[in-house]
């Protein structure tokens, strides 16, 4: 059934054809998969839309093509979804497909590589070195100071991250971040605060402060409590909110985004934004920061998921 409601900036329910929302897989993040999953395909039916949940970890991806698939919503966080490796396979079928291509994609998933290309182009990152299993934590400690952060190259969802205090605990960090990838880095603590900003359609949406209650904006804290804090206004003048807005959209654009995706930071004491991480699937649940901001913005759910699905494309 239509849903009369339907914005008429839209296609009709019909025009968009079968709709796949991919989500589950097999990363680390798939619990977290299956929620955004859930939710965008509830949206899209909601909206009249011919949508079914896909999860490529119990089903073949080229039954996408066998099974007349006309589109993907991309709804996989983490390895095997976010990382270029499902664009590139729904590419080859030619089924368009949500969100960023292959190599903005891949590049985006590594920390590492995306902060290199953001420094080469001059905007600020935090102070890293990465480590293998013969680096020394005094050197280390030396170089960025403490507390710091121990992570995985290529996870998302602060999956594998560890809060360094004292030299002794690095080891322990470096050993639980290598068993998801072998890159792992150090990063510098920044202490001023942390923030994200979603893209959507090229334009920058309001920015959210993040205040979690425990010692970071781990996993927990992401997706699990109910004590962390999502302050949107985020209470930031309109010129510095306006310099982060504009960073984000260089950040992502610089890695080639397309379509949606979110830029997150950190700030430091003197109130100066330095690019984290880009997400390119970011999370679509209740705890989730893109539909908050959407929201703030005066988009609902279903006119957000409505607008991804129309930013479709190959390539």
């Amino acid at each position: 059934m239509v849903n009369r409601a339907l914005p008429s900036q839209y296609l009709l329910p019909a025009q968009y054809g079968k709709v796949a929302v991919l989500y589950g897989g097999r990363s680390a993040e798939r619990e977290i998969s299956l929620k955004s999953g859930r939710a965008v395909w509830t949206a899209l039916k909601k909206c009249g839309v011919d949508a079914y949940l896909f999860d490529p970890a119990e089903q073949d991806l080229h039954r996408l093509h066998e099974d007349g698939f006309q589109k993907a919503f991309i709804a996989l966080h983490g390895r095997f979804g976010e990382d270029g490796t499902v664009q590139g396979s729904l590419e080859m079928m030619n089924i368009p497909y949500t969100g960023s291509g292959v190599l903005a994609s891949a590049l985006a998933m590594d920390k590492w590589r995306s902060k290199l290309i953001w420094q080469a182009a001059g905007l600020p990152v935090p102070a890293y070195v990465m480590l293998n299993a013969a680096s020394d934590p005094a050197t280390v400690v030396k170089q960025l100071g403490l507390p710091l952060f121990i992570k995985p190259a290529n996870e998302g969802s602060s999956v594998g991250i560890s809060k360094v205090k004292k030299v002794e605990e690095l080891p322990s960090a470096y050993s639980e971040a290598a068993t998801y990838d072998k890159l792992v880095m150090a990063e510098e603590s920044i202490c001023g605060g942390e923030y994200t900003v979603a893209i959507l359609d090229e334009k920058a949406l309001p920015v959210i402060k993040i205040e979690p209650a425990n010692e970071f904006y781990d996993y927990e804290a992401k997706y699990f409590r109910n004590d962390t804090r999502y302050l949107c206004p985020s209470g930031l003048p309109q010129e510095k909110e306006s310099e982060m807005q504009n960073l984000a959209l260089q950040g992502f654009n610089l890695l080639g985004g397309a379509g949606w995706g979110r830029v997150d930071f950190l700030m430091d004491a003197a109130g100066r934004p330095y690019l984290l991480e880009m997400n390119t699937v970011p999370g679509m649940t209740d705890h989730s920061l893109v539909p908050m901001a959407a929201r703030q913005a005066g988009i609902s759910f279903e006119q957000l998921v409505l607008t991804i699905l129309e930013l479709t494309h190959v390539g």
